[in-house]
């Protein structure tokens, strides 16, 4: 199993069972793990469905190993889209890694690709993003009309301006 969907299983199967965090010895984690710095999401799917997913944009932690413990906490615990994981789902789900390159601006769509980058649309205080590669998600158009909704922003508002970055899936 790759390291980072390890190191999110662990977590999940642990805050869920015992409500304990898990804490990775070294030899767990890749350099990367330890050194790196990077926004990352945890996604959860059961059945193949979206069971789960919370990230950061941005890095919020002293490592990207401390950020997928975080994530995988609050995508099994805090989705506000979904219940709690529950004891009995913990054999069923499907978990992936996102990380993160830093975002970068873009002006104009043609700057996409759907299956290459995520973007993420912004205007003042509202922010929506869309990972990269989404099954369902077959256009630019369809990538930025879900992002501007997770925003809370018309599809017709002008002045948003909009940022593009890429992903390393951990499967």
């Amino acid at each position: 199993m790759d390291k980072y969907v390890e190191l999110a299983k662990k977590t999940i199967d642990l805050i869920i069972s015992k409500n304990e965090v898990y804490v990775p010895s070294d030899d767990e984690l890749t350099d990367e793990m330890k050194n790196g710095r990077a926004g990352a999401f945890v996604s959860i799917h059961e059945g193949g469905k979206l069971r789960g997913c919370i990230g950061t944009i941005a890095p919020t932690c002293k490592n990207i190993a401390e950020e997928i413990v975080s994530n995988a906490i609050a995508a099994s615990t805090r989705d506000p889209r979904f219940n709690p994981i529950r004891t009995e789902e913990l054999g069923s789900l499907e978990i992936n890694v996102d990380v993160l390159s830093p975002e970068e601006p873009i002006d104009s769509p043609d700057q996409l690709d759907v299956k290459k980058y995520g973007v993420i649309v912004e205007k003042g205080y509202k922010r929506g993003l869309l990972l990269p590669d989404l099954e369902g998600v077959d256009t630019v158009e369809e990538q930025i009309a879900i992002a501007r909704q997770k925003a809370g922003l018309d599809l017709t508002e002008n002045g948003v301006k909009m940022y593009r970055f890429e992903v390393v899936r951990h499967v």
